[in-house]
């Protein structure tokens, strides 16, 4: 479908925008979505996606409404559902309101959707207009957009380095490079995303929790995934301590001993087998399964082995990269561990200060 030309909408659209913007980290796997309602050039209502399994931006704008909607204009960010899943559609909610005119940002991508909201709408007599502001609202929905279209996970890699590239001080050691701002962000990025992601020498060396630390009510951990192919995740790291309160999963291989496994699994844990890609966990299988368990986004957060190991296979999405103004001498660990075949473009998208420390946020060109 193309574009229609849209005029006078922009800045309700970008309301919508940022009443999506209220739902990050809870609509998983749906979109994030706002609307809102005009009458006679006055809002009268806004509405968004809160979480998964509730109503949508469209009902809850609908509910919202401080007076009777019949005749008036939605705004929507994303294209109205016109399939019932955990909720009815949006398009038989909106016609039977007797909205007249609906203004959206951009065409759903899901295939159950993806213009018959539209179609929907507009073979019940209800003028549509689309295309405002899409790009916008396809970067803020690019998690939904990605689990929607391929069936994986939208994979960002999150890592701290030094100026010149280091993780740790040394093989093994566990290094802290940022300050209390970068560490914040960081705990507020688990709260966002579905999955967190580390290799098992990453456990071995520095025993981390991977768990979301905020000051807040409404936090949520991540699915803790560990990728160790020998099923060697020590019974006593925080992790395996955990289990019973953190959903975590094991990634391993046929290589791992059958007593490890059921070790594991008798702490907590979920084991997952899969099949190995030299000699390693065949990481892209577990993106597919991943997906299939409606894990729309992932962070992996290291070691160098397994980043590695997703930007040789072109499977990253993103780049969170964390920059600490300090140095590491000749023993440091590199971001990266191991070598790659190929130099590999990325597009810096921002650059942010937290306290001393810098944010880049890249993408893969």
């Amino acid at each position: 479908m193309e574009y229609v030309e849209l005029e006078n909408y922009e800045k309700h659209m970008r309301r919508a925008v940022e009443l999506a913007e209220m739902g990050r980290g809870a609509t998983s796997p749906n979109p994030m979505v706002g609307a809102v309602i005009l009458k006679d050039g006055r809002i009268v209502a806004e509405g968004y996606h809160k979480r998964a399994g509730e109503p949508h931006a469209e009902v809850n704008a609908l509910r919202n409404a401080s007076e009777d909607v019949t005749g008036a204009v939605m705004v929507v960010s994303l294209e109205p559902c016109n399939h019932s899943g955990r909720t009815p559609p949006c398009t038989e909610a909106i016609i039977d309101a007797g909205i007249k005119k609906v203004v959206v940002g951009m065409i759903d991508p899901n295939p159950k959707c993806a213009g018959s909201g539209i179609k929907r709408l507009i073979d019940a007599g209800i003028e549509v207009e689309y295309g405002l502001l899409a790009d916008k609202i396809a970067k803020q929905n690019e998690v939904f957009i990605k689990h929607i279209t391929t069936g994986r996970p939208f994979v960002t890699v999150k890592a701290a380095i030094s100026i010149n590239g280091k993780i740790a001080e040394a093989p093994g050691a566990s290094t802290s490079l940022t300050g209390e701002e970068a560490k914040k962000r960081v705990h507020e990025l688990r709260n966002e995303y579905d999955a967190i992601m580390v290799g098992i020498g990453t456990v071995l060396a520095d025993d981390p929790l991977l768990t979301t630390r905020l000051e807040r009510d409404d936090v949520r951990n991540p699915v803790r995934i560990v990728v160790d192919s020998r099923a060697r995740l020590p019974l006593d790291s925080k992790i395996s301590s955990t289990a019973c309160d953190v959903k975590t999963i094991i990634a391993t291989t046929p290589l791992a001993l059958p007593r490890n496994i059921e070790d594991l699994k008798i702490k907590g844990l979920e084991v997952i087998k899969l099949g190995t890609w030299n000699g390693s966990v065949d990481i892209e299988l577990l993106l597919e399964e991943l997906g299939g368990r409606e894990v729309s986004s992932l962070i992996v957060e290291g070691g160098g082995n397994l980043i590695a190991s997703f930007i040789r296979a072109d499977l990253v999405d993103k780049y969170l990269i964390f920059v600490a103004p300090k140095l590491i001498g000749e023993r440091g660990v590199d971001l990266i561990g191991g070598k790659l075949k190929s130099i590999k473009e990325v597009k810096i998208e921002r650059i942010e200060q937290l306290g001393s420390d810098l944010l880049i946020e890249a993408y893969p060109r």
